[in-house]
């Protein structure tokens, strides 16, 4: 089995004849629409909408093809200077598209009649989602050539703060023990069994976080007052308005989940405190504990194991799915190991041009590497159930953007802990599931009210690194209250997680997806077989519907805080299980 994925069927490299065609047709694209946008006041109405489309169609499977492969083999070593010079032509170009679509855009949403065009014409009703949320965002569009300006600032701002955080945690130089490690390895000694090699791993992080950490607080600060300007300059309210309109997603929904999280957090605190106990710690659980294995699950899996497993146990629940997980093992879709210059975490990227998707894991060996897989997996079999939309209707947003991959893992979980041949198991499988679950809960509301007071302050004050340290030990105390040991926190967090140095609250949808997925599997549990096919017309509607309405396609309102509630007391019951296997 390959280690690494295999990107040579997107191009061959960056010197491949096709990916020269592409970028020459990708610049007389630009051309077009540029002549198009000058054209469309004299446009018939019918004619002009389906010009368009047609011209956004042709440039999203251009750009998403180039710019695809470039991000891939960027994220695989980003010492890959070449695929970063790439990206940043690639980016430049598509920044001239920037202006003309935000004329097409304009001119679209000032037709009194948009809404009976677009459905009496068998071309253009696919996306009648697309060009209603067109006309809802045209509000926020600049005037003039404001688009095209934002753009193109945006390459040598965000963007490029983005692209240096992501270099200098990926080269970033750990010294652990005798030895000089990176970041995503000495990160992964969180799991180990040995408590010493935690401490040790845990202190070994931190003392290197010095090095990058003045440069992490201007990449952020300059990330986030870029987004605090733009809100302004478009007329959002704040940056999580956007977030939330971006998302399709109803502050309603935001404000339910977040209050039943917030009256869940004492009984994450319980399992903190019993497993700090449990471990022999006397004032909560210190954080390089978080992720300390207990019971015994001590199995080792090779990629082949994880995919011999995989296989077999989605097959139990969906073939397509069992299939399409062998397909992604055999055919070299994913990029398994840890390694200098690649990025640390895990990510599925969608290749739609070859209806596939590629995965990077830093895979260890560990259970907890084969239920990241799957969460992995979970998305690109996502991206599958929307491959049959058209090109303008493959972005689902970031909330129901967890709903699969997290699914997957219920059923990775529920199965290994049905399975479990003693009590020593069962405690292992329960607690590496809660503790999934305290990260989606406490970890992300951490990640949540660090972002608010982020954006609170940014406006006013540059926050040097101290200040951003504060603000993430506050955000920890309040989220894990004291189960916790406050000697032990990670004031460093805000370098360590990628999410946090893009232009929205991109936190908060893990803790949607993960209550979403769960209340779905509650679902599955209940109906059986039957509830396969619907949840596949969820996943299919995601593009096509906001959040509220994809959930309507299960039966659930989002604004009921007892569905929030439901699907937290999920874990609650695991929780009280784990106290009761631990004699708590």
């Amino acid at each position: 089995m390959n280690e690494v994925w295999n990107l040579e069927p997107i191009y061959k490299g960056f010197d491949d004849p096709a990916f020269a065609r592409d970028y020459e047709a990708l610049k007389a694209l630009v051309e077009k629409l540029k002549t198009f946008s000058g054209e469309l006041e004299g446009m018939e109405p019918l004619a002009g909408l389906t010009r368009g489309i047609a011209l956004s169609e042709e440039l999203t499977d251009l750009v998403n093809k180039l710019a695809e492969y470039a991000s891939l083999r960027q994220s695989a070593d980003t010492r890959d200077q070449e695929a970063g010079s790439q990206m940043g032509r690639i980016m430049a170009l598509y920044s001239d598209t920037a202006a003309p679509l935000a004329v097409f855009s304009q001119w679209a949403s000032s037709l009194e009649n948009l809404q009976e065009l677009v459905a009496g014409d068998e071309n253009l009703r696919d996306y009648a989602y697309y060009f209603e949320n067109v006309k809802k965002s045209s509000r926020y569009l600049l005037p003039g050539m404001g688009e095209e300006i934002m753009a193109r600032m945006e390459l040598s701002g965000g963007s490029a703060w983005a692209d240096l955080h992501s270099y200098i945690t990926s080269t970033l130089p750990v010294k652990y023990r005798d030895k000089t490690i990176n970041l995503s390895a000495v990160r992964n000694l969180a799991y180990d069994d040995d408590a010493q090699v935690r401490k040790d791993a845990y202190e070994a992080e931190l003392a290197a976080y010095p090095a990058i950490r003045d440069s992490a607080a201007f990449a952020l600060n300059s990330i986030k007052m870029e987004t605090i300007s733009d809100c302004k300059l478009r007329g959002y309210t704040s940056p999580l308005d956007r977030t939330l309109e971006n998302s399709h997603m109803e502050k309603k929904t935001l404000t339910a989940m977040l209050e039943a999280m917030d009256e869940y957090l004492p009984k994450f605190w319980q399992y903190l405190k019993a497993k700090g106990k449990a471990l022999g710690h006397e004032n909560g659980l210190p954080w390089y504990d978080l992720f300390a294995p207990m019971g015994k699950a001590s199995t080792k899996f090779t990629t082949e194991d994880a995919r011999d497993y995989l296989v077999k146990l989605f097959s139990g629940f969906d073939q397509e799915l069992a299939d399409m997980v062998a397909k992604a093992f055999d055919e070299a879709w994913i990029d398994f190991y840890p390694r200098d210059g690649k990025v640390g975490g895990a990510f599925c990227a969608g290749v739609e041009c070859l209806g596939e998707s590629r995965i990077l894991t830093n895979f260890d060996g560990l259970f907890t590497d084969v239920v990241t897989l799957a969460h992995e997996l979970g998305h690109a079999f996502h991206n599958q159930c929307i491959r049959s939309h058209r090109p303008l209707n493959h972005d689902y947003s970031m909330p129901v953007a967890e709903t699969a991959s997290t699914f997957n893992e219920c059923v990775v979980m529920a199965a290994a802990i049905a399975g479990a041949k003693d009590k020593q198991e069962q405690l292992a499988l329960i607690e590496s599931q809660l503790q999934d679950a305290t990260q989606i809960i406490c970890d992300i509301y951490s990640r949540y009210r660090f972002e608010t007071m982020v954006f609170a302050n940014r406006e006013q004050d540059f926050m040097h690194a101290d200040t951003l340290c504060g603000f993430m030990e506050e955000a920890q105390k309040a989220s894990y209250g004291d189960g916790l040991d406050p000697k032990y926190l990670h004031p460093y967090m805000w370098v360590c997680k990628g999410h946090y140095y893009g232009p929205t609250f991109y936190n908060f949808p893990y803790a949607f997806g993960g209550l979403f997925a769960r209340g779905l599997y509650a679902q599955y549990q209940q109906e059986g077989e039957a509830f396969v096919p619907k949840y596949k017309k969820l996943l299919y509607t995601t593009t096509v519907a906001s959040v509220e309405d994809t959930a309507k396609v299960a039966g659930i309102d989002l604004g009921d805080k007892n569905f929030w509630r439901s699907a937290l007391q999920t874990i609650a019951d695991q929780i009280d299980l784990f106290c009761q296997l631990i004699g708590e």
